[in-house]
This record gives C-alpha cells, structure tokens and sequence, in this order.
C-alpha cells in the first residue's frame, strides 16, 4: 500500500491554515493526503493540491453534533483505509482510535489546544465525558503533538507523558498582492487597529477593544476580520453607541485576502483574557500573522503570548480590562513603531514555517 495518510478535523477544511501547512508538508513528502472535515451552510468552495472530503452532518453542535461525528468519521475511516491517520483535537481521536487499531495504521494524535480546559466546558457535564474519553486514549497513542511547551506541560502533569511541540507559526506571506486600502474600501486617514480570526468568542477581549476605540480620537478604527460567537452581540453594541464610523466588520475571507487588511493595518490586537487554563497558555496563530505583515502589536500579557512579544520588543502587553491602559498602550505603540521594527524583522527571520516544521518534517520523513 502506498504511503498515505487520512486527516481529520471536526471544522471548515476552508479555515484552518494550522492543518493545511500540515497537510503541504506530508504532500511535499510524498504522502497521498486525503483531509476530511466539515461543511457548514457558510463554507466556500476550495481548490487545494490534496484530495479533501466535507461530511454535511444533520445536527450543528452540542452533544448530539458530537455524537453523530463519531460515527460519521469512523465509517468514512473504515471505508478509506490508510497507513497512517492524523487525528486533530479531542473530538475526532476516538474514531481514528478505532480504526487505527483495527487496520493497525499509525496513528498520530495534533491537540490543538488543552481541549478539556476550553470555557465552553466549563460547569458543564460534558466536560466529564470528555475528561473520561481523554483519560482513557491519550496514554495509549504514540505519536503526540501539541502547540506550545506550556500546553504539553500540563499533558504530561495529566498523564505522565509529554507531547512533541510544534507552534503554530504562519509561513511568511506569499503569494497574496499588497493592495490600497480604497481597493479594501478601508479610508486612508484613519489609524487601524486590526483583530483576526476565526474564533472571534466570549473573553477574547474584543469588547474591549471596542471600549477602547469608543474613547479614542476619530481618527482611529477598529478592524475585526473573521467571525465567532461575539460577533453579533459586538454588532448590536456598534449600532447603540453609534460607532458605525469607527468600526469595521468583514466576516471570512480566505487567506490571501486576510493578509491585505493585516498589512493594511497600523496595529494587531490579541487581547484574549487569563480566564481559563487554555487561554492562558495559548499561542494564536494571528500573532505571527501580524507581525511577518510587519505591523506592532498591542496583547494581553498571557504566557506564551508574552514571551514572543516581549522576548523579541515586537509591541506591549497589557490587561485588556484596564480600558484606559489599553488606549494608552495603543497610542503609544503607534506613535512610537519605529522602536519595533528591528524585533519585528528579527522575528520574520526566527520565527516562520519553515523553520518551525524541521522537527515536523524528520517526524513524518522517519515514519
């Protein structure tokens, strides 16, 4: 059987560049790639140089959405064999489990994040399901990775058995046109501070930001580019503080074209709040974005976060909730970027793809 290797996610295959840098470098080593995910009423059409598959699933989310994915995921396993199976985040494990050890396939095993610490479990009785199905698989697969060295700290407190680590660190724009801001229908004159992506959710600190520009000069906006649960609640508090003019949404868009608004943009914000294990210790993958743009940034002083922006004097850190503090740090960071630039270079020449994947690419090359 040639070398091949089936990918499985439980989101919009469009969306997710994490996965899709993975599924390049398999390709460039001479894997057949087949990714299966999700399709929603809202995804787009894609042409990608790998075989993909979308299960459409009747239900949406909660705990039938779940059940249905894994029996869904493990007969489509079943049906396209394969000598190796990359399972991403807790919710697509149990069928690759299954079927690994039916056709004794190597099974590798990407956690995205500290799944069972996500807010959405909490106080929840799911949370123990999870837990449970966690507590049961997580020592029995070989291969495991994860994002960040504090994320497989607290695997290894949990099970005694610590993940490979790479970061989700973007590759250094390519192939996407810098373009005008009037081309963006963005205006000239304002100072805008960007946010990205597409968990746009509760304690990310976007309504902070939104504070923030509410108390600033006219000539700054606030870009917000993606979607999420907070979404609509930010646009109703658009429209009853008249902020129209000062704040800006565009929902997803691919790649290419979210690069153009980033380097459009003066300013990246990640404000996500210290209010649970996995935010805490998370790494967003706009950080990167914003900075191989070439633009500062303004974070939230969260661990992994901290590290980059400090270590490297790309921007500042600040408490999203000091909203007074947070205009300050913004101004200041605008008004004094030159100061930046230096670190932001040394992290384009540091911090990227390429690098980022060689223990990656030895990884997959031995198997």
């Amino acid at each position: 059987m040639p070398k091949r290797i089936v990918i499985s996610t439980s989101n919009d295959i469009s969306t997710d560049n994490r996965v899709h840098k993975v599924a390049m470098l398999l390709r460039s080593l001479g894997y057949q790639v087949l990714w299966v995910g999700r399709k929603l009423p809202t995804s787009v059409a894609i042409q990608r140089p790998y075989q993909v598959r979308r299960l459409s699933l009747m239900f949406k989310k909660g705990a039938l959405f779940y059940a249905e994915l894994q029996v869904r995921l493990f007969f489509f396993l079943l049906t396209n064999r394969s000598t190796h199976l990359l399972s991403n985040d807790l919710d697509t494990l149990l069928p690759n489990y299954l079927v690994s050890r039916l056709f004794q396939s190597t099974l590798i095993y990407d956690t995205h994040e500290y799944f069972c610490g996500v807010p959405e479990l909490e106080g929840r009785c799911a949370k123990k399901v999870w837990q449970g199905l966690e507590r049961s698989l997580f020592p029995r697969v070989e291969h495991i990775w994860t994002v960040n060295e504090s994320i497989a700290d607290l695997y290894e407190a949990d099970y005694g058995k610590r993940p490979k680590v790479f970061r989700n660190i973007s590759p250094m724009p390519e192939g996407f046109e810098r373009v005008s801001r009037g081309k963006l229908g963005l205006p000239e004159n304002k100072i805008i501070a960007i946010n990205q992506g597409s968990g746009m959710n509760v304690d990310r600190g976007l309504e902070e930001a939104l504070e923030a520009i509410d108390g600033m000069s006219e000539e700054w906006m606030l870009l917000l580019v993606g979607s999420g649960d907070a979404i609509p609640a930010l646009k109703e508090s658009v429209r009853e503080r008249g902020l129209e003019s000062k704040v800006f949404f565009v929902g997803r868009v691919p790649y290419a074209q979210l690069l153009q608004y980033t380097a459009a943009a003066d300013l990246g914000l990640s404000l996500d709040k210290d209010t649970n294990i996995n935010y805490r210790f998370s790494l967003p993958n706009k950080l990167f974005d914003y900075l191989h743009c070439g633009i500062p940034v303004v974070t939230s002083p969260l661990v992994e976060v901290a590290r980059i922006v400090e270590g490297y004097s790309v921007g500042e850190t600040v408490e999203p909730t000091d909203i007074e503090a947070l205009r300050n740090t913004m101004v200041q960071v605008v008004t004094q970027r030159e100061l930046y630039a230096k670190g932001i270079e040394q992290v384009q020449r540091e911090l990227n793809w390429v690098r980022e994947s060689e223990a990656l690419r030895r990884f997959y090359d031995r198997l």
